[in-house]
């Protein structure tokens, strides 16, 4: 997915306009898909798995491609964040609000999400995980230092979607 975002003219994926290059790819996708789909079933959409894509996994390596910017790429590909390693220590409620952030894009934009993001244990920035076959390997991946405990800690749920307020 990532050599294709760069073909289509990013220097590396992460850069500005990734979340642009992508949405037209997905676009461009869907729209063959749903033409196909009555014959063969078609595609749904774009993917952006970092251990399972060795471009996406050098843009992680070399600083280009962030958490921050994965998780805007997720408002115009078919998932969420997909994956996507993290140091072993970080606090369940840093976890929790990765998903909580995820959950609040599908509840806006009408769409599934998810999140595959996997604590590595006795694995910091930098290193590698092998995950084998096809799941690939993928650099450990920073993620914010600063705290959503208190936030995640008043409980709750992202509400479901509400149709008739769309405009």
């Amino acid at each position: 997915m990532a050599e294709i975002l760069e073909e289509i003219g990013l220097e590396r994926v992460g850069a500005p306009g990734t979340t642009a290059a992508l949405a037209l790819l997905n676009d461009q996708v869907k729209k063959g898909g749903v033409m196909a789909s009555s014959y063969v079933g078609g595609l749904s959409g774009a993917f952006i798995p970092v251990s399972e894509d060795q471009g996406m996994i050098d843009a992680v390596a070399m600083g280009a491609l962030n958490i921050e910017k994965l998780e805007a790429m997720t408002c115009v590909c078919s998932v969420g964040l997909d994956m996507i390693a993290i140091p072993g220590d970080t606090p369940a409620t840093t976890i929790a609000g990765i998903i909580a952030d995820e959950s609040a894009i599908g509840m806006v934009n009408q769409k599934t999400t998810a999140v595959r993001i996997i604590p590595v244990i006795g694995k910091s920035v930098g290193e590698t995980v092998e995950f084998g076959g096809l799941l690939g390997y993928a650099p450990v991946m920073p993620v914010s230092r600063y705290s959503c405990e208190k936030f995640i800690n008043r409980g709750g749920r992202i509400p479901a979607p509400i149709h008739s307020f769309k405009n």
